[in-house]
């Protein structure tokens, strides 16, 4: 597949707002009908600064020049990095902001340290956001003109490009104009194209009309449309079938183009088939717009609910990220958020939300929460109501998801009601459910692991896959207690059931960790080496600290591979860069992982500013450095693996040194310890087994060739608005997508077979049923997971190519799917035969199982 990797700004953000609550979304089924834009989203909107924005602003400047790594002066130098940065996060694809409005705010850019430190003055936060909004709406009013008016021809040779992100900001508003109408064109044929190609559908109307078979025709077209359009059709369908072999039966010829009778003469399928075309162009240029303006409604509807508190927010984070990526303003709502992804456990009803036209709908249930138990709530349920105990219902229909998220939550053990429209029912429809809040476990983010079946050599083996997403911890803040699971405690419950139950090598794969506790990083480091150093940090002055680990006898001693990616960063670096640095396991993965060596604390800003302001949120600042056991820093250039695998991750534009104001890399005495030599002294012979393995493996060939397309596509950075081209790009991906299935299916090879342990049957004796197995998937599904937020994001946007949607067959639906079980994932089989090359290579030795406790 294609993607077109764009960096995603307020916009973007607007039409994704369920990201503001991850953990516990809550939302309702979209009404058959988008619910009408009132006033209140039309009319112009100015906010202003609230009374203690500049309390706040001035005490977070202060911090950040007492506290931050660099102790660098909030000077004009700082002001004009932060000037810049507040104007990226609300336009990055420099979409908005005209040349006029950039040199009218032109004077403050080297006056904000003044304005800040000296007068508490944030006013130019509002006065540059304001200019957004207005923007904004003039292009919705372009948007929903060109929505009423335009039949979007797609014939020409112009282009749209995609990611703006170093363009020019338009001159003037005629050329900001002519930007939003170039990206609504490329917005709308997205969609055309994602429809799939028409002769494809008309081939198959012409297939089930010579037969009349009603019944497929309906199966089929019902995996395209809704069950009522495709009902719909196939009664025209067969309406206009049955009128045309009447006039043919009574000798009526119908000709084309209102000739005469002796022109050429339609059979009554092919004068279906033209009317069918006609009438299926139509829906689909309604429905498109419909989908466009749900889109534009949304987002100007988030805007529109946006409030001063988060300008500040945007305004401060911009101000932190003038020191570095990773310094950020954490306002009330940023800051539970991040209490409770350090402690994956909130207190709520355990339902995942969206914000849909206007309605809050329940997308899905986390098994065992309030929610789930209750049996009462489904997804696809609205909430339109929310009362705490027996208090009266709040309207919260067309209110904005943070509040109504914040609504829903609460202490545990209290109640709350929700007054909801049941999934499916007629709108008049209303229903009240009582619920108990209770600890919610955010279980998706918490370590799991498989125990994989491989034929090596001749030999079964058995391989253990522990997958750790993120570094949690009990980590208490902003008043909320820790939630007593730890990533340590919960490794090691996994690492001793794979050893008990026959796994020979562990493979520890953190292509997905962006981090976390420090704490954690140690500990679990101290499950694979002997006490010794872990990581080295450093203090603004030069004065470090070794972190070492306690443990004087490792949990598990036997062969070890860590497989990291981009994504791979701070805590998740520190793991692998001091394993790597001990020769204690050999790290497999991408060119490098992410590159984030910096350690940021959270400082809530109530202590410095009293009772003089409610709930002033809280500063995350950088303070030091991480440096590994051998004296190199991981910030930057991130931790190089031993055995480089082929990846499409690899040269995406992610990691820290695609990022603003990074620090730099640099080195510092090491530490004291003694290397394992477990793996340098085998190193090129596993490289060797590993590259001809790579080289004659057909998937990683598929790797080299999506590295290929990717590079191309990245290189033109623009996307043709001629439908002819685009759907000749789409047709050859889509070939080269059925060549690789029938490949694979040529191959008949199957996945080995695999266990999933999970922390819930982690301590029940035995194995649960292996995955169901399945031929594997010419996708590299991996990848895409490792990038599915980005994907989403992109989707969600309208800035998804359509090779990214097209791609999965779009043939019959009364094919067989394929059966769920593990996916392809060929970095992943290849490090679990590396572990397997280490226990063939390294000699006996003692110790090899887990140790009991």
């Amino acid at each position: 597949m294609k993607f077109r990797w764009l960096v995603l700004g307020l916009w973007s953000v607007l039409m994704l707002r369920a990201a503001e609550s991850p953990a516990v979304p809550i939302t309702a089924p979209a009404a058959s009908e988008p619910l009408l834009i009132s006033s209140r989203y039309t009319n112009a909107l100015v906010l202003s600064p609230l009374a203690t924005d500049g309390d706040i602003a001035k005490t977070f400047a202060m911090l950040l020049e007492r506290s931050h790594y660099s102790r660098h002066k909030f000077d004009d130098e700082i002001s004009a990095r932060f000037f810049d940065r507040y104007l990226e996060v609300l336009d990055p694809q420099r979409l908005y902001f005209l040349q006029s409005d950039l040199e009218e705010f032109a004077p403050i850019k080297t006056q904000l340290d003044e304005l800040i430190l000296q007068l508490g003055n944030s006013s130019s936060a509002y006065r540059i956001f304001n200019r957004f909004l207005k923007r904004f709406d003039q292009s919705y009013a372009l948007v929903m003109e060109q929505l009423r008016t335009n039949q979007f021809a797609f014939d020409g040779n112009e282009s749209y490009q995609l990611d703006r992100k170093d363009a020019a900001h338009p001159a003037d508003l005629a050329a900001a104009e002519a930007l939003w109408r170039d990206r609504l064109r490329s917005e709308y044929l997205a969609e055309k194209l994602g429809a799939g190609e028409r002769k494809d559908l008309l081939a198959k109307f012409r297939q089930h009309l010579s037969g009349a078979t009603w019944d497929a025709l309906t199966r089929h077209l019902t995996n395209r449309f809704s069950p009522e359009k495709a009902s719909n059709l196939v009664e025209f369908a067969r309406t206009r079938l049955d009128a045309a072999n009447a006039a043919a039966a009574a000798a009526k010829p119908v000709v084309v183009g209102g000739g005469t009778p002796d022109a050429p003469v339609l059979s009554p399928v092919d004068q279906v088939l033209r009317e069918l075309e006609g009438r299926l162009d139509d829906d689909q240029h309604a429905e498109i717009v419909k989908k466009l303006t749900r889109r534009y409604d949304s987002s100007l509807r988030n805007l529109k609910q946006i409030e001063s508190d988060e300008v500040l927010q945007f305004w401060l984070s911009a101000l932190g990220h003038a020191y570095d990526p990773h310094t950020d303003y954490l306002g009330p709502r940023e800051l539970e958020q991040f209490s409770i992804s350090m402690n994956l456990a909130l207190f709520g009803i355990g339902a995942t939300l969206m914000s849909e036209d206007g309605y809050t709908v329940i997308k899905s249930l986390v098994a065992g929460a309030p929610a789930e138990k209750s049996k009462q709530i489904k997804v696809e349920d609205k909430i339109i109501g929310v009362a705490q105990g027996d208090t009266e219902f709040v309207d919260v229909q067309g209110e904005k998801l943070s509040k109504v998220v914040a609504q829903i939550r609460g202490p545990k053990g209290t109640r709350v009601r929700l007054l909801v429209i049941p999934s499916g029912a007629d709108p008049s429809v209303r229903k009240i459910i009582s619920l108990v809040r209770d600890e919610v476990k955010l279980e998706d983010s918490q370590a799991k692991a498989r125990l994989v079946e491989l034929t090596y050599e001749g030999r079964t083996n058995r391989v253990g896959v522990i997958d750790l997403p993120s570094f949690y911890a009990n980590f208490p803040v902003a008043g909320r207690r820790g939630s007593g699971t730890t990533t340590t405690g919960d490794v090691k419950k996994l690492l001793r059931k794979l050893i008990a139950e026959g796994a020979e090598g562990i493979v520890l794969d953190l292509r997905r960790n962006g981090g976390g506790s420090l704490e954690e990083a140690i500990n679990l480091t101290g499950l694979f080496i002997k006490a010794g150093p872990v990581v080295q940090v450093r203090n603004y002055d030069g004065s470090k600290q070794v972190d070492e680990s306690q443990e004087e006898v490792p949990l598990y001693d036997g062969p070890l591979a860590v497989l990291t990616s981009r994504f791979s960063a701070s805590a998740s670096e520190i793991l692998s860069g001091a394993l790597q640095d001990h020769d204690r396991a050999v790290i497999v993965g991408d060119n490098a992982s992410h590159g984030k060596g910096t350690v940021q604390t959270v400082q809530e800003l109530g202590m410095f500013l009293g009772r003089t302001v409610e709930n002033p949120g809280a500063a995350k600042v950088t303070i030091r450095k991480f440096y590994r056991p051998s004296g190199a820093s991981t910030q930057l250039k991130g931790v190089v693996p031993d055995i480089i695998l082929p990846s499409v991750v690899s040269y995406m534009d992610v990691g820290e040194s695609s990022l603003e104001n990074a620090l730099a890399w640099d080195t510092i005495s090491p530490a004291q310890f003694q290397r394992l030599n477990r793996v340098t002294p085998i190193l090129p012979e596993l490289s060797k087994r590993s590259s001809d393995r790579v080289a004659a493996d057909r998937d990683f060939d598929y790797v080299r060739q999506d590295i290929e397309r990717f590079k191309k596509v990245q290189a033109e950075k623009s996307v043709s608005l001629n439908e002819a081209e685009r759907r000749r790009e789409i047709a050859e991906n889509k070939a080269r997508m059925e060549a690789r299935k029938k490949e694979l299916a040529a191959r008949k090879e199957h996945l080995p077979t695999t266990w999933e342990i999970t922390l819930k049957n982690v301590d029940l004796p035995g194995l649960p049923a292996p995955m169901t197995n399945q031929v594997v998937s010419a996708i590299h599904k991996a990848e895409e997971d490792l990038a599915k937020d980005e994907v989403a994001a992109a989707d969600a946007a309208g800035e998804l190519t359509p090779e990214a949607r097209v791609g999965l067959s779009e043939d019959d639906a009364d094919e067989d799917e394929p059966e769920k079980g593990p996916a392809n994932d060929p970095q992943l089989r290849e490090t679990e035969r590396i572990v397997l090359d280490l226990l063939k290579l390294s000699p006996p030795r003692k110790g090899f199982s887990a140790r009991s406790e």
